[in-house]
């Protein structure tokens, strides 16, 4: 398990987070603004997905 911050523009934050939710298995994001107020801080817990054997 790790963690995964981003620094994004507000309007990208459901973007960015379905990006990392169709890569990763992540918790629900914690969002805060940035120190400017300007831009929004994510932060997700993510996994790796499981990998599966490919049929033979």
């Amino acid at each position: 398990m790790f963690e995964i911050r981003v620094i994004c523009e507000p309007d990208d934050a459901e973007r960015v987070g379905q990006a990392l939710a169709d890569a990763f298995d992540t918790g629900p994001a914690r969002q805060y603004p940035t120190r400017d107020g300007r831009r929004t801080r994510l932060y997700f817990t993510a996994d790796h997905r499981p990998t599966t054997p490919e049929s033979e």
